[in-house]
């Protein structure tokens, strides 16, 4: 099962390197860290970049929580394993699927790629495909897009890389000329 642990944003990487040292493996089978690819524009090129997808939270595969909570006792930073109340709740089915979807093996979201026809986002590669309908914002001109979904028990909105390759309009493509 995937829980979801809250630690000081900054210090994700740390913290998950602490638990791969500290923690036996019987209590955590795996800790990590999902990120995003990003486009940014600098010395007037575009440039991919990684990022934190979720600053602020580290996420971890375990079977046997209880050892788990013990085992991040023994963790520095540590702030919380996510939850309701005092009961450690795990990532929902769809939750967990949702970011196995979105992330590869490495949990990194690449930037999708797409196109505007007739006002609707339609994504031709990437993660997102197949997603349009959780997409609430675009912008073309920094190539994200914005998620609105239901995840740690509540609404996130989550940052993503998407890159518009054209604008279609009753069968013709826009190229801004």
């Amino acid at each position: 099962m995937w829980y979801v642990i809250q630690v000081r944003t900054g210090t994700e990487e740390s913290i998950r390197l602490q638990c791969g040292k500290l923690i036996d493996r019987a209590a955590m089978e795996r800790c990590f860290i999902p990120y995003c690819e990003e486009m940014k524009r600098y010395h007037g090129e575009w440039h991919k970049e990684k990022k934190i997808l979720f600053p602020g939270y580290l996420f971890v595969i375990s079977q046997d929580v209880e050892a788990l909570f013990l085992g991040l006792k023994r963790i520095c930073g540590l702030t919380k394993l996510l939850g309701s109340g005092s009961v450690i709740v795990p990532l929902t089915a769809e939750e967990e699927r949702f970011l196995k979807q979105i992330g590869n093996d490495d949990q990194i979201v690449n930037v999708s790629k797409g196109v505007i026809v007739n006002g609707q986002v339609i994504i031709l590669d990437g993660p997102l495909k197949g997603q349009e309908g959780v997409i609430c914002k675009i912008d073309r001109h920094k190539r994200k897009a914005w998620l609105e979904l239901l995840l740690f028990g509540r609404k996130q909105r989550v940052e993503l890389g998407l890159e518009i390759l054209g604008k279609m309009a009753d069968g013709s493509i826009y190229n801004g000329k």
